[in-house]
């Protein structure tokens, strides 16, 4: 394969250029810029292929130059992508001129099927455990070569090149070569396109490559199955087979964002951001379920971002150039612009439909994760530069199936670096084979599985963003209130975006708070605009209180148990007093103390002797 790549690179110019030519009158290029024609597309594309088809990250053993490929089809328009999906049998056209998918045997990521390269700097800078799997080099090299041969022996493959990140300062250029249209249509949805100009010197430093090659030797070579999905830190390398789930491509190229920007200083963050009409950006983590693509689809704010930003010190950015929504239950009524963002030019995966196309978002037989693409522009209120200035407020969203947290809670600095690295949320019965009762997630910086780098590199970076521009950190539960799943409910989403409102417009810092509870050490407000200030405090939308200390005590177990992990650590053991069980109780009951002795109306304090002497 190396040789057959080599000799394809050297090989002379008439032959390459006939090809070429033969190309030319089914080749078009739609760029986010201006429109070339299509002659001048392909003479600077081959331009650009003789002297630029190799990462600049990467060693020349491992060929790169998939520009070379005789059947090439290098950044396509959306209607010749469109095309050429439905005349490869590749997916339908259904409702709103949308195309339907089905991604096969794999309908979400495979976590336990993700590896990164233990080599080079990435062996002594990544968190290596059960969610960071480590694969030696060799191994990689062997899947890569598995993969790219079979790109190598198609009539057709699809070459994306484009951007991680909207920042000039610090954006990746990225290469994604792919086996299926769909997935070349999927890329141009989710990352930054290039202009014309930015395309004609474009040098990849991250290169993806994905196709539906079966690596035979994982046994072998200790893999847990033929699905391989893994990154090479150190070239800029990425390689996806066994799955054709296309969220494993934006996803491996934002674990390489994860890994690099810290290094660089920059914080990097799973999570939604949105900014107001007077600039106060705000930023929304959480994981799958808890509410982070519907609260930051706002109609009197700005999107800038539903998923992957930076945050430099110049402001907060996005890393993508679409947006990559669960379609299950969507509803106009309660998530109007991410309904109707799913038109022509989007993609649904594994929607299901009936004859005439209508889709039911309704209907999880397929899968509960039922997703769809589209780029940024399909959301009207969007930000078209995707940043933004510091962010004001900070929202931790989790959805607590226990039933026990505050709907809304305001963080001190060290509770915030606690819950950021706690990642907490649950799963309830039914969302998984086995699980027939609440379970605790706990996901670092709520998104664990692209977090390559130690807890504390994030929690540091957190600290110094909060610290620089004094940012309000809030926790907000979109789970149950008055009991656990099954016996609670689940809380009102009107509740929920008046708390949201709450902390953007800043009418929440006028609240007051309550005293630090016993099992958590969080505050909330006591009262809040409309909302009932029974269920502000979950102790008092609970019937039983013998049931809620019991649930509140199993929860807090869990928070400890999981932050054992990170004792060894100084820095990140001092942060366990934020968390349950912590002194943050005793604390402020000193504090308490103290302000009611010197807020007595005839305090009389640290008095001069004569003034003793007299009184």
């Amino acid at each position: 394969f190396v040789q057959t790549a080599m000799m394809s690179s050297t090989a002379s110019s008439a032959p390459r250029a006939n090809k070429y030519e033969e190309r030319k009158s089914n080749f078009s290029v739609k760029f986010a810029g201006a429109s070339m024609s299509s002659d001048n597309v392909v003479e600077e594309a081959l331009q650009f292929g003789r002297t630029h088809t190799v990462s600049k990250m990467v060693e020349m053993s491992i060929p790169m130059d998939f520009l070379e490929h005789p059947g090439c089809e290098r950044n396509m328009s959306y209607d010749d992508m469109r095309e050429e999906v439905l005349a490869r049998g590749e997916g339908k056209v259904v409702e709103n001129d949308t195309i339907l998918v089905d991604t096969g045997k794999f309908t979400g990521r495979c976590p336990k099927d993700r590896y990164i390269v233990d080599s080079g700097e990435a062996h002594k800078n990544v968190d290596w455990g059960d969610v960071n799997i480590p694969i030696k080099e060799s191994t990689f090299n062997k899947v890569f070569d598995c993969c790219a041969e079979r790109l190598w022996g198609l009539e057709k493959v699809y070459v994306f090149d484009g951007f991680v990140g909207s920042s000039k300062k610090s954006r990746r250029a990225v290469r994604v070569v792919t086996e299926l249209a769909w997935h070349h249509h999927f890329c141009t949805n989710m990352f930054i396109r290039p202009t014309e100009e930015e395309l004609e010197s474009f040098v990849p430093e991250i290169t993806i490559i994905n196709s539906k090659a079966t690596f035979s030797e994982w046994k072998e070579h200790g893999l847990r199955s033929e699905t391989c999905v893994a990154v090479d830190m150190d070239r800029g390398l990425g390689v996806v087979t066994g799955t054709q789930y296309s969220g494993e491509m934006k996803k491996g190229a934002f674990s390489m964002m994860n890994y690099l920007l810290p290094l660089q200083g920059i914080m990097s963050m799973h999570c939604s951001a949105t900014v107001g009409p007077a600039g106060d950006t705000a930023i929304f983590f959480g994981l799958s379920g808890t509410g982070k693509t519907t609260l930051s689809a706002d109609t009197t704010r700005y999107l800038i971002g539903d998923d992957e930003h930076g945050w430099d010190e110049d402001g907060v950015f996005n890393l993508e150039g679409g947006c990559y929504a669960k379609m299950i239950d969507l509803n106009p009524v309660k998530e109007p612009l991410i309904h109707a963002a799913i038109r022509r030019d989007a993609i649904l995966e594994n929607v299901v439909v009936d004859a005439e196309g209508k889709c039911d978002y309704k209907d999880g037989s397929r899968t509960e994760n039922t997703r769809g693409s589209y780029p940024m522009w399909h959301i009207p209120n969007h930000e078209p530069t995707g940043k933004a200035g510091h962010a004001k407020n900070v929202i931790f969203l989790t959805c607590d199936a226990f039933g026990v947290l505050p709907p809304v809670s305001k963080l001190t600095t060290e509770q915030a670096l606690y819950h950021l690295v706690s990642g907490y949320t649950a799963k309830v019965a039914g969302t998984e084979m086995g699980v027939t009762e609440p379970t605790a997630t706990f996901s670092t910086c709520f998104g664990g599985a692209f977090m390559p780098l130690p807890p504390k590199r994030y929690a540091e970076l957190f600290r110094s963003k909060i610290e620089q521009h004094n940012v309000n950190v809030y926790l907000v539960n979109t789970g149950w209130t008055g009991g656990a799943y099954g016996v609670g409910k689940r809380m009102d989403i009107v509740a929920t975006r008046a708390i949201v409102s709450a902390i953007l417009d800043g009418s929440i810092e006028q609240a007051e708070l309550s005293a630090p509870d016993e099992h958590f050490q969080l505050r909330f407000p006591t009262a809040l605009g409309q909302i009932d200030p029974a269920v502000l405090d979950p102790r008092k939308a609970w019937a039983d209180e013998a049931a809620y200390r019991a649930t509140c005590e199993k929860l807090a177990g869990m928070y400890a148990r999981n932050w054992t992990k990170y004792e060894a650590d100084p820095f990140m053991a001092a942060l366990s007093g934020a968390g349950p069980g912590g002194d943050a109780v005793a604390g402020y009951k000193i504090k308490q103390a103290l302000n009611f002795v010197t807020s007595h109306q005839g305090c009389q304090r640290n008095m001069a002797y004569d003034a003793m002497r007299e009184e």
